[in-house]
């Protein structure tokens, strides 16, 4: 089986579903962005009812980053950062490709089933949740991320591309 991959240098935190799948899908649907960020909510249902037609997209989503980071400062003053759910193993992923990954490190049982957390290093930074399933003892094929994660992701393996080709066009000179 032949997988195009891009180095990417992001970390994953894991678990077989086996260990303990009604809790890991319970944290997948928690970490949705529909449940975790009620201003992003807020702001697409403003869009389409046209409320924000004549404001600046930018300045837009500069308040609302400041949004979220005053949202973040209380709930970490009032010590109410969310829990998540102890995963047995971390590691490292080297590659990653729009439907796969692939770990520095051999880790993988062949056919099994994880589940697993990547803090994406997009803007804004969070934590996506994700299952998928080993190819490979290093090679794993993503059978499920919600659909703003699947964007971020793709976004982030595309900009991982244009380094590498910039990269590449910077050797050869």
């Amino acid at each position: 089986m032949s997988v195009r991959l891009v180095p990417a240098p992001i970390s994953i935190s894991y678990a077989p579903v086996s260990e303990n799948a009604e809790q890991f899908l319970r944290e997948y649907h928690k970490l949705s962005q529909i449940d975790d960020d009620p201003i992003a909510q807020w702001l697409k249902t403003s869009k389409a009812k046209g409320h924000t037609a004549e404001s600046d997209p930018v300045i837009l989503n500069l308040l609302i980053e400041l949004y979220r980071k005053v949202d973040s400062l209380e709930k970490f003053l009032k010590n109410d950062e969310p829990i998540r759910i102890h995963l047995s193993s971390s590691n490292d992923i080297e590659s990653i490709g729009f439907s796969h990954f692939q770990l520095t490190q051999n880790a993988l049982h062949v056919g099994d089933e994880y589940y697993g957390r990547v803090e994406m290093p997009v803007y804004p930074k969070r934590d996506i949740a994700l299952f998928f399933k080993a190819i490979d003892t290093n090679l794993a094929e993503i059978t499920k991320m919600h659909l703003e994660d699947e964007k971020a992701w793709n976004i982030y393996l595309t900009a991982r591309e244009r380094i590498m080709i910039r990269e590449m066009k910077e050797s050869k000179n």
